[in-house]
Parts: C-alpha cells; structure tokens; sequence
C-alpha cells in the first residue's frame, strides 16, 4: 500500500520546501493543499481517516505547514479534536520550520553543553523557533533567558513556556540595547539568535568579551548575521575559544531531522509530531 502525505498549508501557496523534502523523505504520493483553515481542515482530515481501514491507516499522514506559526499550531489542534476512537492518522506540525529549526540548535549546543550547568541567552525568544528553543533548553535543567523587544511579549513566553516544561527556570529580558546583555548575561554559557532574517541582532564586540561564554548558534540564513561575525556556514567553528554556529551549519542536522520524522509518520497511525517528539527524533538520529 502507498505511503501518502497530506500536506496542510495554511498559506495562499503550499511551501516548495515542505514538498521536496516530503519526496526526499519518500512519500509515494503527496497530495497538497493551500489556504488550509480550521473550518474547512474538517474535510481533508475525514478523507485521510475513511478512505483505508484501521489497519491500513499507518499509511496515511498529514503534514501542518504554513509561514505562520500560531495557525498552524491552532490548525494542529483542530485535527486532533476531529479523530475519534481508531479512526486517526499521524500528524507532524512544523510551520516555518520552527520545530525541527530549534530542534537542530539545541542539538547542536547539546554537544558542548551540558545543560544543567548551562545558563542560555535566546535572542528574538518570543519567535516560534526560538520559543521552542528555549522550551527545549528549559526541559534540559538549563537556565534560560528569553530576549525580546518587549517585556510583555517576553514574560508571555515564559509563562506560556513554564506551562509545558515543570519547574523551568526562565527569566524575561526586555533589551533595549546590547550593553544589557553583557550586564545581565554574565554567567551566560550559550546564545542562540532566532530572530527575524536580515537584522543583526548581536554585535561581535558584545558577545566575543563574554568570558563564560561557550557556545554561539545564529539561525539568520540572511545578511546581516544575527550575531555578528558568525558565518553562516559555521559549523562548531572556534572563534577566540568560542564555538560558533550559523544557520547553514545546523542546516543539515534540521533536514535530516525533518526527513526522518516524515518517514516515523509511517510507522503508526497515531503518533502527535510537535516540539519535544521531534527534538526526540533528532536526538535517536545522534544515537
């Protein structure tokens, strides 16, 4: 029986990306579709759960996909509010690439760290790959603070955060100016910069004095660098005693990532991909 992925887009165009790597991952058929809402998902989800039997089901998949995170997450719920009894299918949600993009950095940072000891600065935190980074960080024993432009925005992502991960360790910060992070963040071990593409959040006089400071992970794929002097195609890449990372460099860790929790989605008919499953996968593909 063919392997067939659903893939739910919430934009007006189905992501090119998410449709090639779905063929790379070995999908048999892909059927896509674009401007996917939670009023009319309803449709989609009742022909991928009636068309096969139960135990058939394993071979049908959906894919929730999208620019905009908060839809995808909204529509992803939906999905699962229409299953019932036997009769569901495995679903993945990575809109924008948030889950496997900040699954990729942790893992990343998780080979020089140990995260209990670890005291992480994540840069544009209340974004969708760097909320899940810093949910992934907190779950890990690290402390982390999450930056943001506005402390309300910042202080909803830690509480939104500590409702998830039991007895986080997360502190807001509103930055103003990068002069704060080197007043606030001295005991900081890790940044991880997810912020919006083509604006440098960090210049390298800031982060490059930082004496505790180990590990640097940019996610910008887009001049200017996030963090300023990180190439991005850094790759664990030492910089005065400092380990660098750029987006291409944690690239290829968030593909293969992506590629292999596509094909988990074949192994049952039940399985929920969100954040922390798909961190789990990347963390089985390390073993």
């Amino acid at each position: 029986m063919k392997k067939i992925l659903i893939q739910l887009d919430t934009d007006p165009h189905a992501s090119s990306f998410d449709r090639v790597v779905a063929i790379d991952a070995g999908v048999d058929e892909l059927m896509s579709y674009s401007d996917v809402t939670p009023v009319n998902v309803e449709s989609l989800v009742h022909g991928a759960m009636f068309t096969r039997g139960p135990k058939e089901l394993k071979n049908t998949a959906l894919f929730v996909g999208g620019s905009e995170v908060h839809s995808g997450e909204t529509l992803f719920h939906k999905i699962q509010d229409t299953f019932f009894g036997p009769m569901r299918v495995s679903v993945m949600m990575d809109s924008n690439g948030s889950n496997t993009t900040a699954a990729a950095a942790v893992l990343a940072a998780g080979k020089h760290l140990d995260f209990s000891d670890t005291t992480a600065l994540v840069l544009g935190g209340t974004g969708p790959v760097g909320q899940r980074a810093a949910q992934l960080l907190a779950k890990r024993g690290a402390k982390v603070i999450l930056a943001s432009r506005s402390a309300d925005r910042a202080q909803a992502a830690c509480e939104a955060i500590a409702q998830i991960v039991e007895n986080a360790d997360l502190t807001p910060l509103a930055l103003k100016d990068h002069k704060q992070i080197e007043a606030a963040n001295k005991s900081t071990s890790l940044i991880i910069s997810a912020g919006a593409a083509g604006v440098k959040l960090l210049p390298s006089a800031c982060w490059k004095p930082m004496k505790q400071l180990k590990v640097v992970i940019d996610l910008n794929a887009v001049p200017p660098a996030g963090i300023e002097e990180v190439d991005v195609m850094d790759k664990a890449t030492d910089r005065d005693g400092i380990l660098c990372y750029g987006a291409i460099g944690v690239g290829g860790t968030k593909m293969k990532i992506h590629k292999a929790a596509i094909q988990k989605l074949f192994e049952t008919n039940d399985l929920l991909l969100d954040t922390e499953e798909i961190y789990q996968i990347g963390v089985d593909l390390q073993s």
